[in-house]
């Protein structure tokens, strides 16, 4: 009777069995799911209340990001004088940069290097973090000034709002892809208090 109880199981065990699902090499980060939540990166957003108008009309020098570090905003005027208007965290206290530059290069899933001062004060930093869910940066790196300066995606969408960065300006993935097909290298950037 055992005998019969073992074998049923493992026919059960052989005809029942769920193989490992295997996926192929993630060659881009497109639309997928049936609401068009395509964001890997973070959770779902909440969808209780609707989000704020991003396209306002005023007096800024067209093609140009301002940045309000105080609201934590990032203001883009397209060329053809339309704002975007961006929620976005900045850097914490003694991390922060005020001033004028431009947009020097862009990257698509960037690859992260922490400084050497951030891998001292926090040992257990790699030296590279490759893209994907863990980089800190997101999808899409916009480097202003000397190149260490950014503006990026993020990894943690609660910083959003905050003061939170080393002195990079991190926005939620949706916005800066959208803000990064629509500038180009040469891009003014200001920031402000």
């Amino acid at each position: 009777m055992k005998f019969l109880i073992l074998v049923a199981a493992a026919f059960l065990l052989s005809v029942c069995q769920s193989g490992a699902q295997i996926y192929g090499p993630y060659d881009d980060y497109d639309v997928y799911g049936d609401d068009g939540y395509y964001n890997p990166y973070m959770p779902p957003p909440y969808y209780g209340e609707p989000l704020p108008e991003r396209r306002t009309q005023t007096r800024r020098a067209t093609g140009t990001i301002e940045i309000a570090t105080r609201e934590h905003t990032l203001v883009y005027t397209t060329p053809r004088g339309e704002q975007l208007v961006y929620p976005i965290a900045v850097g914490r206290q003694g991390k922060q940069w005020f001033g004028t530059t431009r947009v020097t290069s862009k990257t698509k899933h960037p690859v992260w290097r922490p400084t050497p001062d951030m891998r001292r004060k926090n040992p257990r930093l790699p030296a590279v973090v490759q893209p994907g869910p863990s980089n800190p940066l997101g999808t899409r790196a916009i480097y202003l000034a000397d190149g260490l300066l950014r503006i990026h995606g993020t990894n943690d969408p609660r910083s959003i709002g905050t003061n939170a960065s080393s002195g990079c300006f991190r926005m939620y993935r949706e916005d800066v892809e959208e803000l990064y097909d629509m500038v180009q290298p040469g891009t003014r950037v200001i920031v402000r208090r």
